[in-house]
């Protein structure tokens, strides 16, 4: 099931590991373990922040992927399940308008 992380960062401790040059290899690191099909690194209300496509077979999986945020960057994670077309084009919803008329 494909998910989308949404990551904000506060300024620290981000701005203490950029200055000290440890940023890249957590980053790095971070990205490697999740295996995001895509991320995109944005502005997110005054704050850092981050998006990410990724694919989970089972709830459980969900630790793996917000605690590194969590846990490096005191970031707060959103979690939320995305659809493709295809996926949406599987949902039935001539059977479900017609149930909930």
């Amino acid at each position: 099931m494909r998910m989308l992380l949404n990551i904000r960062i506060p300024h620290e401790p981000f701005n203490t590991m950029v200055r000290d040059g440890s940023i890249g290899e957590v980053m790095a690191k971070i990205l490697d373990e999740t295996k995001p099909e895509t991320v995109y690194f944005t502005e997110q209300s005054g704050h850092r922040g981050a998006v990410l496509a990724v694919n989970i077979d089972d709830a459980s999986a969900i630790p793996s992927l917000a605690e590194p945020w969590f846990l490096k960057f005191n970031a707060d994670c959103e979690m939320r399940i995305a659809m493709l077309p295809e996926d949406l084009m599987k949902a039935g919803l001539d059977k479900l308008g017609s149930k909930w008329k």
